[in-house]
């Protein structure tokens, strides 16, 4: 870890993240804990998440097989190499590939549940502001926080969608890490940095910047995994 926050028995909260396809690290960090520390997910008071990230959130609120959604982003991988132009490709339809997956895993009674829990960072597009959105009067406005939160312009369409009559975009272009300086909080990235649960590269570089509510690591293979968050690499390449 980055740094130990230790609050005593206050329970940690949760952040992931904005990871375009790198989810599947953020994912895999999930089962991680399922396996070796589950109570930290069970009892997280707070599971935030930025862009793709706040998909990661809201599959460990609705305790969501992470098998199961981490295949909708393998599936949208495989379709997006099927052209020469990868996801920027006409027939790639990202957000009709996630919102049939979300009207598949969130629950009927998901808005009670990630009420308070699950907080979902958007932008707004009017003015750039970053806005956390933790309450939810229905399982549609669980999906549409979800969808806004991940709509990069032009890579998605071109007209964004809107949350209670509001347009967003993705999250990650105001604040990449919700609630970052938090104390009590355990963040989890793709790309290295001062995070808690990130790839550790060799040799290790200790020129790191901070911009848009995270930490980012100067070093080639960082750089590398920001194409490959959004334009992923062939599947034998190993991107972590």
């Amino acid at each position: 870890m980055a740094d130990e926050r230790d609050p005593g028995n206050t329970p940690l909260s949760l952040s992931f993240s904005g990871s375009g396809f790198l989810c599947v690290y953020q994912f895999g960090a999930v089962k991680a804990l399922l396996d070796l520390a589950p109570d930290i997910l069970k009892s997280a008071p707070k599971v935030c998440g930025s862009s793709a990230g706040s998909l990661v959130a809201a599959a460990v609120v609705f305790n969501i097989n992470i098998d199961d959604i981490n295949q909708i982003f393998i599936d949208a991988a495989n379709e997006a190499r099927k052209s020469i132009l990868g996801p920027l490709f006409s027939s790639f339809k990202p957000l009709n590939i996630l919102k049939k997956g979300l009207r598949r895993f969130v629950p009927e009674n998901g808005h009670h549940i990630a009420s308070g829990r699950l907080y979902v960072t958007l932008t707004r597009l009017s003015d750039s502001k970053t806005i956390l959105v933790s309450d939810f009067n229905s399982k549609e406005e669980v999906i549409e926080a979800l969808i806004c939160g991940c709509f990069v312009p032009f890579y998605c369409g071109l007209v964004p969608p809107s949350f209670r009559g509001v347009r967003y975009i993705d999250g990650g272009f105001s604040t990449l890490q919700p609630l970052y300086d938090l104390q009590s909080i355990i963040t989890v990235s793709p790309f290295t940095g001062e995070i808690d649960i990130c790839p550790r590269d060799c040799p290790v570089s200790h020129f790191c910047i901070s911009f848009l509510n995270t930490s980012f690591q100067l070093s080639v293979q960082n750089i590398c995994r920001i194409s490959y968050a959004l334009f992923p690499p062939p599947a034998f390449v190993s991107i972590i």
